[in-house]
């Protein structure tokens, strides 16, 4: 009986020593294979266009577009892709909305090697992969055990507006880090503001401190 073949993976992470060091963690895994890596969400849009792939294993920070755009961007374009996200903050800050926008799973970064495999494996066997947190999280909001809290109901670009906004960052600082104009970065402000009912940028800070959104 002929050996299956390993998971083809492909590493978008923007960092050169995260991507060498999820290489290395994963090189002695027999039932994997890092076939390829990008360092910005267009390379693996790109990469995506051009061959398949069993898992993409992708940071929701990235300097060209966030994770949960480029994750609805290739959900939209291979609507079967399993795309587990990576990310340095809180489980429940973005997990909850990487899973409804149609990520297969989320991992914090600081998790340990062998959960990172267990991570892939599951992705690429069909299933999910959440954290009890994140389990306990998603059963609350559907259940309706707790008032969805004022951010949940903005789009993920609202929401990362609120979160560079919340971090000092004025809105032409914004707008080049997303390489977007400026005008469409105050309209995201306006928004958010509009639905969480505030007036300005300090009220956002103050809430996105009180609600752990921002370190």
């Amino acid at each position: 009986m002929p050996k299956a073949k390993p998971y083809r993976v492909l590493i978008v992470d923007d960092h050169a020593i995260v991507r060498a060091g999820l290489k290395q963690i994963l090189a002695d895994v027999p039932d994997i294979e890092v076939a390829a890596e990008a360092d910005c969400a267009s390379q693996a849009l790109r990469l995506a266009r051009q061959e398949s792939w069993d898992v993409v294993l992708m940071d929701i920070s990235m300097p060209d577009r966030s994770g949960l755009e480029a994750l609805e961007l290739l959900r939209r374009e291979h609507p079967g892709i399993k795309v587990l996200m990576l990310s340095m903050h809180r489980e429940t800050q973005y997990a909850v909305r990487a899973l409804k926008t149609g990520a297969a799973g989320y991992l914090n970064k600081q998790s340990a090697p062998a959960q990172l495999v267990d991570a892939i494996l599951t992705v690429a066997s069909g299933k999910k992969y959440i954290s009890a947190e994140v389990a306990q999280e998603l059963a609350s909001q559907v259940s309706g055990e707790r008032e969805a809290a004022p951010h949940e109901g903005l789009s993920n670009r609202e929401y990362q507006t609120l979160c560079l906004l919340a971090s000092g960052l004025t809105v032409s600082a914004i707008a080049e880090q997303l390489s977007l104009s400026v005008k469409t970065i105050s309209m995201y402000r306006t928004r958010l503001l509009t639905k969480m009912r505030m007036t300005n940028n300090a009220e956002l800070t103050h809430y996105a401190i009180k609600h752990g959104l921002v370190d």
